[in-house]
């Protein structure tokens, strides 16, 4: 029996369905079911261009490809001017298993766009993106300078100075100028007692014990490693900043709005911003935003049973990356 062809009601002119890799391009260009054209690029923004010219010539409207790794991203960033682009999962779009190729996959991304039957990812604009990049950025190296705390309580712990069971914040005023004393030499433990003071929780004679300790020479060099690592990462929070507070100066009616909400602080209004922008119009209700955020089940049933499944996260690709 002659297998039967699936046909749509095409409802875009012209569109192009590009499949992404790291160093090839392959993207169709369809104008219907039967008339179409597959051309190779390479991934050097020379060929990204002569991609984005064929398609200016083709008179194309809509571009669809997959959220392939960050390979899309410089992709869309030359495309994304002179079309409407469509970002889309690719478990959305699986084509037929066992015949699988890069020319039959962008052919069929072409044949689905056409047909107006892809859903796209949400993908903020441009400041907002890199307003994200610097959040996020910033989220690492305040992780970073934290791994480089704990580390300097396990040298201490390492020499025996039990700072973290008697400070409930090492790195605090006290904890400091006890570690920059051991960095220097100092290890009289009546001398470091200077440092005590009424408001501690602990005795006197409880933090003479947690500062008798052996320190070597390499523990003091480890300690000073750690001190100058959290302080060139404290440098580069300052500068993230700056750039941040630089990035979020046409948004502080919005920031200030977020702040109105219990348990939203300055950075946490930021992060949602950098995450989901500003122009809400782009969920149509709450209940798309918080199914976007991966706040909302999936629905699996069957034969009238549901079944148990994982949180899923409808949309958003870009937020992955």
């Amino acid at each position: 029996m002659k297998k039967q062809e699936i046909t749509f009601v095409q409802v875009v002119k012209v569109g192009c369905g590009i499949d992404v890799h790291r160093d090839i391009i392959v993207a169709t260009i369809r104008k219907s079911n039967y008339e179409y054209e597959t051309r190779e690029f390479d991934a050097y923004t020379s060929s990204l261009k002569s991609l984005r010219d064929w398609c200016k010539t083709e008179e194309v409207t809509h571009v669809c490809m997959e959220s392939t790794g960050v390979y899309w991203k410089p992709v869309f960033n030359v495309l994304e001017e002179d079309f409407e682009i469509i970002l889309v999962n690719a478990r959305h779009v699986k084509n037929v298993p066992g015949h699988k190729t890069d020319k039959k996959d962008s052919a069929w991304l072409s044949k689905l766009l056409l047909s107006g039957l892809l859903k796209g990812s949400f993908i903020p604009p441009c400041d907002i993106r890199e307003l994200r990049d610097l959040v996020r950025y910033k989220k690492k190296v305040v992780a970073q300078a934290a791994s480089e705390k704990n580390r300097i309580i396990k040298i201490l712990e390492d020499a025996n100075i039990k700072l973290s069971s008697v400070l409930s914040n090492v790195d605090g005023a006290v904890g400091t100028k006890i570690i920059n004393s051991l960095i220097e030499g100092q290890t009289d433990v009546e001398v470091l007692l200077k440092f005590y003071h009424g408001k501690m929780k602990v005795s006197k004679a409880e933090f003479r014990k947690a500062l008798e300790g052996r320190i070597t020479k390499h523990h003091r060099f480890m300690l000073q490693l750690h001190k100058d690592s959290i302080a060139d990462k404290e440098r580069l929070i300052a500068r993230i900043e700056t750039e941040i507070d630089e990035a979020t100066k046409a948004y502080q009616v919005e920031i200030d709005l977020l702040q109105t909400i219990p348990g939203v602080g300055k950075d946490s209004a930021i992060s949602i911003i950098s995450e989901i922008g500003v122009d809400m119009s782009k969920f149509p209700n709450e209940n798309h935003l918080s199914s976007w955020a991966g706040m909302s089940p999936g629905n699996n049933e069957t034969g009238g049973k549901k079944k148990q499944q994982e949180q899923s996260m409808e949309t958003n690709i870009y937020k992955a990356h």
